[in-house]
């Protein structure tokens, strides 16, 4: 088979394609041909050695995808041979054929393109963890997205407006927020930290923001948590903006603010069922109409480079695909 290679840890430009022997599907795993595998700005890290995750060389990226079952190990049920399924992986899926535990696969309603399935795990099944399980977001509140043009933030601003909130999309430039508005967002906002918690309360009057979302980090999360109303709730997604920051207890403790981490991989291995719960309400939201994930762009495996350049180059409107 066909793969996109990842031999040393130098980054993008190692990355190579090569030909590798077509796995085999062990005990408790199946055999996946791959058609879509979806690239996350981890991806961009993993590769580099900067992720908390280091595969033993050499691996594949793309972290997710959709494909078709062609065999099954021994011991698994609930799945069949010509099945589509969407792949939650970590790794390996820019490959032509993944050998991955069954578990980790998600039956493909029909009606649900592969464009829409290949990139609903990790960016859509994180912030549906964060938004519901985590801040358990009601009706009517008001929700900050930090970077709501990317991947996950783009997810935040569909699912919010989905469950009901009025989703404020914080982006780098008016292009980017006009996106998010087309994707749900009834408020935007041009963000820069001196100016981030003053426009923040000015949009709410006053009242504070009852949601943080944020995937960004850096000196946007102080005056994000500054901005929050009684009893608000800061998620913890990532760090996209390079520093971890700190944030100041007391005001934490002066507005009884709840910080919350949301570590996605961290819970789908400790609560499998409800995250394959998760997951199939999303494909159920897209089968529906309810739901439509934003593709920034489908790219031939030849193109990797092209692909990879538009995540690091943070120009990503959505889902980055690579169609292997």
């Amino acid at each position: 088979m066909r793969a996109l290679l990842c031999q040393s840890l130098d980054g993008v430009d190692a990355l190579a394609l090569a030909e590798r022997p077509d796995p085999v599907a062990g005990p408790g795993q199946a055999l996946v041909r791959v058609t879509l595998a979806a690239l996350n700005f981890f991806d961009t890290l993993i590769v580099a050695g900067r992720y908390q995750v280091k595969p033993p060389l050499p691996f594949s990226p793309g972290g997710e995808g959709v494909g078709v079952i062609e065999a099954l190990g021994e011991g698994v049920t609930g799945l069949s041979v010509g099945q589509r399924v969407v792949i939650h992986a970590g790794h390996g899926c820019c490959a032509g054929r993944i050998a991955v535990d069954a578990r980790k696969l998600t039956p493909v309603p029909e009606g649900v393109p592969d464009e829409q399935a290949a990139g609903l795990t990790i960016t859509y099944g994180t912030t549906l963890h964060a938004l519901a399980n985590r801040a358990k977001l009601r009706e009517g509140e008001w929700l900050a997205v930090l970077g709501a043009s990317g991947g996950v933030g783009l997810a935040a601003v569909e699912l919010g407006a989905l469950m009901g909130a009025k989703v404020i999309a914080c982006a780098s430039s008016e292009d980017k927020v006009a996106a998010a508005r087309a994707h749900g967002a009834v408020e935007g906002l041009v963000y820069t930290p001196e100016t981030l918690k003053d426009d923040l309360r000015r949009i709410t009057g006053g009242a504070g923001v009852d949601v943080v979302y944020d995937a960004v980090g850096d000196a946007f999360a102080e005056p994000a948590l500054r901005a929050l109303a009684w009893r608000g709730r800061y998620l913890v997604i990532g760090f996209a903006a390079g520093e971890i920051p700190r944030l100041p207890l007391n005001l934490i403790l002066l507005k009884e603010l709840d910080v919350q981490g949301v570590h996605w991989g961290a819970f789908t291995e400790r609560d499998s069922e409800a995250h394959r719960a998760d997951q199939e309400k999303l494909l159920a939201y897209v089968a529906e109409g309810r739901l439509t994930a934003k593709v920034h762009g489908v790219y031939p495996l030849d193109e990797f480079r092209e692909a990879f350049g538009v995540l690091i180059r943070r120009e990503a409107v959505g889902k980055v695909l690579v169609r292997v």
